[in-house]
């Protein structure tokens, strides 16, 4: 269940919903629902995450409403590290991030890791993104080294540009 408030401005009220969620795999028919996780360019990607999710590599998580619509995704790699999950490409639809579905996207990726019979997670996290590095750290996350990473991002106009950045790593025991 997911209860959530969110907090408008001095002119408007606070609102309150409470909304029953479920985890359940990502599948290919779900990818158009998923446009406000990223570009064209990012769903190509998580499509194929998708086909190596059907190879056993990975697997690819929703928290879904009860209309079924994902409102966070997010993939957890098993050929990254020996031994443990990596997760990556996690998202929460914006209008709702802050509301805990991150925290159940991730306490849901660690359950898959568990059920595969391993004992680690692992992550980075971009440098300039305090807020999804505070949300790790809490879950138990612990930072051990930086890397750099880069991936293509999509423009609105369609351009692809290189985004370089510095990353921090993150790994807890399971």
């Amino acid at each position: 269940m997911l209860r959530c408030v969110k907090t408008q401005d001095d002119l408007t009220e606070d609102a309150a919903v409470t909304l029953p969620v479920r985890v359940r795999d990502l599948l290919p028919q779900d990818l158009p629902a998923c446009t406000w996780s990223g570009s064209g360019t990012h769903l190509r990607h998580v499509e194929r995450a998708l086909e190596r999710a059907g190879a056993g590599e990975v697997d690819y998580l929703a928290v879904c409403t009860p209309a079924d619509l994902p409102v966070a995704i997010g993939g957890i790699d098993y050929q990254v590290v020996e031994g443990a999950g990596t997760l990556w490409q996690l998202a929460v639809l914006p209008a709702l991030q802050g509301c805990g579905l991150g925290t159940l996207l991730v306490r849901a990726a660690e359950q898959r890791i568990r059920d595969r019979g391993l004992r680690g997670a692992a992550l980075a996290v971009e440098e300039d993104n305090p807020r999804a590095r505070a949300l790790y750290e809490r879950l138990g996350y612990v930072a051990y080294g930086r890397e750099p990473d880069a991936w293509d991002e999509e423009a609105p106009d369609g351009s692809i540009r290189r985004h370089e950045t510095m990353c921090v790593l993150l790994r807890k025991s399971l």
